[in-house]
């Protein structure tokens, strides 16, 4: 059977796709079949994957489109694959990502191996003490104008695989399955949600952006996390002359600024003693604007540095209300522990890399919610504010390694 193939495709490389969207979890598509559905009937589900694109006569579904919301209000589109096709994707992003991979620019940061947004700030913050001004922008809807054309171009730059060619090029026409069930066809774009998706999209802005940077603009370092990124100038005349170029540049591609999110900032401190409106600016989650830090020996200064944004505290405050933990007097402590901790400690360790004690106000805001809780379940707390908060307070001096706010020494009743 297996020498009628056309391509040659290993049956490991799909198993190993599977065991990867496996473990990247995600909803079922427009078939409803979710993951333990598929893997219930993996051994054939996987055959008939390999079978149909070793013959070249696999053609990807209708992605289903979902709604979602937006941080700054809105909504936008994702685009969401059945399981077979996430793992269809995964095997020709296992072929084709590590002949493109070597070839991404180090200061791109999203979507990468051995790459991360912790990257991309500690690089970022460093720059901002070197250079005065930054020009901060948004690439708008980067996932759903991407030149079909001019992509299958760099793709076919990178490999000459006839068969990850063929699939790259159906998945980039798949159409959407609206919610209301009309199907929507394609001529720009790549689905985001799609497997393939974040490596196809580095690469056309590899070639958009990264190389062209480095060609006309050598003397103004970036960081680039998928459509987000900061550029750095010695002066606001080469931040807004840079604005202009990118400007065209991104019309030649078929792409455009986002008006809003593009922005020309002025990294203050103390050492720098220009008068600017723009002295903030947002990236990954972080506001980088001049605070107050303390040097070696003790002295205060005012240093242009980043923390949490109030953006990103607000929604792990919102997420902590969506919990409902008074709702859950079952539980014990240890039960809210084990259910909590995983999610807390993961914001910690993206949000507390810098200027940590901005996180605190976030973990402060679990303690109300914990003593909230604590009201709710035991009878002589439940009109006491002050004796609940003291009752949680005992406890978690006794156990601080309970919880990881209280690790950190953010302990209920204390501030």
């Amino acid at each position: 059977m297996d020498e009628t193939k056309s391509y040659e495709i290993s049956k490991h490389v799909v198993l190993e796709a599977f065991k990867r969207v496996k473990a990247n979890k995600g909803a079922a598509g427009i078939d409803g079949e979710d993951l333990e559905t598929f893997e219930s009937n993996l051994k054939n589900n996987l055959y008939k994957i390999w079978n149909r694109m070793s013959s070249g006569s696999y053609f990807p579904p209708a992605v289903k489109a979902v709604e979602i919301p937006k941080k700054n209000g809105g909504t936008r589109m994702l685009g969401v694959p059945t399981v077979a096709d996430r793992v269809a994707q995964m095997v020709a992003k296992l072929y084709f990502e590590p002949r493109v991979e070597p070839c991404f620019h180090p200061d791109s940061y999203g979507y990468r191996p051995g790459k991360s947004a912790v990257d991309a700030l500690k690089v970022t913050r460093q720059r901002c003490w070197r250079y005065d001004w930054v020009l901060e922008f948004d690439i708008k809807g980067l996932f759903d104008n991407i030149d079909h054309e001019l992509l299958m171009k760099a793709v076919c730059k990178h490999t000459d695989n006839p068969w990850v060619i063929l699939y790259i090029k159906r998945w980039l026409k798949v159409p959407f399955q609206m919610p209301d069930g009309t199907v929507e066809e394609r001529t720009k774009g790549t689905p985001q949600g799609g497997v393939i998706s974040p490596v196809l999209a580095n690469l056309f802005l590899h070639y958009a952006f990264d190389k062209w940077m480095e060609k006309h603009h050598p003397n103004k370092p970036f960081a680039r996390y998928a459509d987000d990124a900061v550029a750095h100038c010695r002066s606001r005349q080469g931040a807004e002359g840079l604005r202009k170029s990118l400007e065209t540049r991104f019309a030649e591609c078929g792409l455009e600024l986002h008006p809003i999110k593009t922005r020309i900032v002025y990294c203050k401190d103390d050492d720098r003693r220009g008068d600017y409106l723009e002295t903030t600016f947002d990236f990954l989650g972080y506001t980088f604007r001049p605070r107050r830090s303390k040097n070696k020996d003790g002295k205060f200064f005012i240093n242009f540095t980043p923390a949490v944004s109030n953006k990103a505290k607000k929604a792990m405050q919102q997420t902590i209300h969506d919990w409902r933990m008074h709702l859950k007097p079952d539980k014990t402590l240890e039960d809210l522990a084990h259910m909590f901790n995983p999610i807390l400690r993961g914001w910690v360790n993206y949000y507390g890399r810098f200027y940590k004690s901005e996180m605190y106000s976030v973990l402060k805001h679990m303690n109300r919610a914990l003593v909230r809780w604590a009201r709710r379940k035991y009878k002589k707390l439940a009109i006491h504010q002050q004796r609940a908060d003291a009752w949680l307070g005992r406890i978690a001096r006794r156990e601080q390694k309970l919880f990881v706010q209280w690790q950190m020494g953010v302990l209920p009743g204390a501030g």
